[in-house]
C-alpha cells in the first residue's frame, strides 16, 4: 500500500516515534510505501511531501519535534480545502492515510472519512485532554518539564521570601497543571475545570506565610479564570481553528496577589519549552505502540478509527469518541491538590 502520514497541530515530544513505528511495521511488514504530508493538513492542500522510509527514520526516536513538520491549518477554513486534499491524495495514489493529531487534527481527519477519505487517528497533545483514551503522549515528557521547573523555582521563591506564579500550558483542560502543581508541592493549583476565586487563593497565601512559610508557588494553567471574571486575559485573536491565542493570565495573576497581600511575586511562564526537547522513555514506548497500532488499522481496513489506550491496552475507538467532548479534569484530583493548600 503507499500510506501518506501527517502531523498536525501544535508540536509534542513523541511524534518522530509515532512516524519511525508507522513506517517501521509498513515497510519491513507489509512492503508499504510512504509519503509524508508536511507542516500538517497544510500539505496535503497544496501537495507538500517528503519522502519517509525506514532509512529517513533512523535516530528520530529521541527527537522531540516532528521531522516533516507541522502547522494549524485547518482545510475547512481555507476556499476549496477538502476537495483539494482529496485531488492530492488521488494524485500521489495515496491508498490510506494516518493522521496525528489532537481534536483539530483528527476532527478535520473525522469529517474527510465521512466524505471518503480513508484515515486512521493517533492521538497526540500534551494537554491529554482527548476523550477515549486515558493518556496521550507528550502529556508525560510536558509534565516532568513544568516539574523540574517547579523544583527550581522553589529554590528562588525561598531565597527572596517570594511567591512565583507558574503558567503551564491547558487551554481547556488543567491535567498539565494539576499533575505538575501535585508533583512540585505547589501552594495552588488554578485550571480552566475551576473558576477561581482570587480573594480565596490570596487568603490562602497570607494563612501558608503566617506558619512561617515564606515562600510559596502558585501554578496556574493558561486557560485558568477568576470567577469574577476580572483577569481574562485573552488577546481576541484566534487560529484557523476559532482557539483564542491564550498566555498572561501568570502576569496578572501575579500583580493582584502582590497588591492584594503585599508579598513580593513573581511571575515564570513556562510556555513553548513545555513542547520541546526529548520525550520521557513512557512517551517514547506509547508513541511506539500507537504507531504500530495504526498501521496495523490501515492494513485491517479500520478507517475511520483512532488508536487509543484504556488499561493498559491499546485499542480502537470511533474518531468521533475522541473528538467530540474534551477529557477534563477530575475533580477528585483537584481535591489531592487542595490538601495541600494554606
Amino acid at each position: 500500500m503507499r500510506v501518506g502520514i501527517l502531523t498536525g497541530g501544535g508540536d509534542c515530544p513523541g511524534l518522530n516515534a509515532v512516524i519511525r513505528a508507522v513506517v517501521r511495521k509498513g515497510e519491513v511488514v507489509h512492503q508499504d510505501q510512504f509519503v509524508g504530508f508536511r507542516d500538517g493538513w497544510r500539505g496535503v492542500i497544496d501537495g507538500l511531501t517528503m519522502p519517509l522510509d525506514v532509512e529517513a527514520c533512523r535516530g528520530i526516536l529521541p527527537r522531540g519535534g516532528t521531522i516533516i513538520g507541522s502547522s494549524r491549518t485547518n482545510p475547512y477554513k481555507v476556499d476549496g480545502g477538502p476537495q483539494r486534499c482529496r485531488a492530492t491524495l488521488a494524485e500521489l495514489e495515496v491508498d490510506a492515510l494516518v493522521a496525528i493529531g489532537g481534536e483539530d487534527t483528527l476532527g478535520v481527519a473525522r469529517r474527510l472519512f465521512e466524505e471518503g477519505v480513508a484515515v486512521v487517528g493517533v492521538p497526540k497533545t500534551i494537554d491529554n485532554d482527548l476523550s477515549a483514551t486515558e493518556v496521550t503522549f507528550g502529556f508525560h515528557t510536558a509534565v516532568q518539564i513544568c516539574v523540574d521547573a517547579i523544583d527550581r523555582l522553589h529554590t528562588t521563591a525561598e531565597s527572596h521570601d517570594r511567591v512565583i506564579v507558574c503558567e503551564v500550558m491547558g487551554r481547556h483542560a488543567g491535567w498539565i497543571a494539576t499533575y505538575a502543581g501535585i508533583a512540585g508541592g505547589a501552594a495552588e493549583v488554578l485550571v480552566p475545570e475551576d473558576p477561581f476565586d482570587i480573594e480565596v487563593v490570596c487568603e490562602n497565601l497570607r494563612r501558608r506565610h503566617a506558619k512561617g512559610h515564606y515562600a510559596s508557588v502558585v501554578v496556574v494553567a493558561e486557560g485558568a479564570t477568576p470567577r469574577e471574571g476580572t483577569l481574562s486575559v485573552a488577546s481576541g485573536e484566534v487560529d484557523a481553528f476559532g482557539h483564542a491565542r491564550l498566555g498572561g493570565i501568570g502576569n496578572a495573576l501575579a500583580q493582584e496577589i502582590e497588591k492584594r497581600t503585599g508579598f513580593e511575586t513573581r511571575a515564570t511562564i513556562l510556555g513553548h519549552i513545555q513542547r520541546g526537547g526529548t520525550p520521557t522513555a513512557f512517551d517514547r514506548v506509547l508513541a511506539t505502540r500507537f504507531g504500530v497500532a495504526a498501521i496495523d488499522c490501515v492494513h485491517d481496513g479500520a478507517f475511520g478509527q483512532m488508536v487509543a489506550l484504556q488499561a493498559g491496552q491499546i485499542v480502537r475507538v470511533p474518531l468521533s469518541a475522541a473528538v467530540n467532548e474534551l477529557k477534563t479534569v477530575d475533580p477528585a484530583l483537584v481535591a489531592v491538590a487542595e490538601v495541600f493548600y494554606g
